[in-house]
């Protein structure tokens, strides 16, 4: 096993890495890496209906597809994120999040903290849900990532998430609520993030047997930086990967009666339909058709229009 030193908290660039990683790698890797303020949606998620995209645009908080499937989480750098790409014979259990999340248990042990795995991917300590995790596949190799909730901003993660009451249709995997919390509320004097990720590292290279230790090549991060930008931050992937979907929603407004119906494929609109009062919008349905289900695109599109902020929080 090769641990590979990870000081990046670029996003974008965190998740390019694991990619990269798993492609072009032959060897077992283990890895624990932070990143900066984000949002990370699963690979088979509709990011309008899981994301608050008013608050992270508010915010200014990046969203990002990842490779892996199940829910979306929220990143920053109280959170602890634990990846291991390894290389399954044929006929072994490629998934495994049981085994996966052994070290993780008995590493909190030490400090006295009984975690336990519940559901198909979870940890859990006194009801509380402070690890999520996920996995890929690719022909014989397997990434296993997971978070690990230290001393995370617990009221960003919360108004990151959308709400159940979604006007969105779609058969796209969706996210599992659960009462979540940080293992630092566990501790009488926890100790800071750095300290615990690095007597985290120490039990996991020797957990894991780890013969050597790397940094990306100077060539490495420019291929992972290359992918970061054409694949992670582009539209096609994190906005046009979801599902197809079908937006209904009415409103009662000031100015009256609002009824929206969006049909969206990979990311674009492809049907609209508005009735303001009984009467179609036919200019505006002509505006949208093609354009991206962005708010901050469709407001230009719809830039001075007297209705357009209305209209706006009707189409999400």
């Amino acid at each position: 096993m090769i641990f590979i030193h990870r000081p990046q908290t670029d996003p974008f660039f965190n998740l390019a890495a694991e990619e990269f990683l798993l492609k072009n790698k032959q060897d077992d890797l283990l890895m624990l890496w932070q990143s900066t303020p984000s949002v990370v949606v699963g690979k088979h998620q509709n990011l309008v209906n899981e994301v608050n995209l008013d608050y992270t645009e508010q915010e200014n908080i990046p969203v990002v597809r990842r490779l892996s499937g199940g829910g979306t989480v929220y990143h920053d750098l109280g959170n602890i994120n634990l990846s291991v790409i390894t290389t399954k014979d044929k006929g072994e259990n490629l998934i495994d999040f049981k085994s996966f999340t052994k070290p993780v248990i008995d590493f909190l042990h030490l400090f006295g903290i009984t975690a336990t795995f519940e559901g198909k991917n979870n940890l859990v300590f006194r009801g509380k849900k402070f690890s999520g995790n996920s996995a890929h596949i690719l022909k014989n190799r397997v990434l296993h990532h997971g978070t690990l909730l230290y001393q995370t901003h617990l009221d960003k993660l919360e108004k990151v998430i959308r709400n159940d009451n979604s006007p969105i249709r779609d058969k796209a995997i969706k996210s599992v609520r659960a009462t979540v919390g940080n293992l630092s509320e566990n501790f009488s004097n926890p100790p800071e993030t750095r300290e615990f990720l690095r007597q985290f590292k120490t039990f996991l290279k020797n957990y894991y047997s780890v013969t050597r230790e790397e940094n990306f090549t100077e060539t490495e991060i420019q291929a992972i930086e290359k992918l970061a930008v054409e694949k992670y931050k582009s539209r096609e992937w994190n906005y046009g990967y979801s599902p197809k979907y079908v937006l209904r929603q009415e409103k009662e407004t000031a100015y009256g009666h609002f009824q929206v119906m969006l049909e969206v494929e990979k990311g674009t609109i492809s049907k609209a339909g508005l009735v303001f009062e009984g009467k179609k919008l036919e200019k505006i349905e002509q505006k949208l058709l093609g354009e991206p289900h962005d708010k901050p695109v469709l407001r230009k599109i719809l830039s001075g229009n007297r209705f357009s902020e209305i209209i706006l929080n009707t189409l999400f």
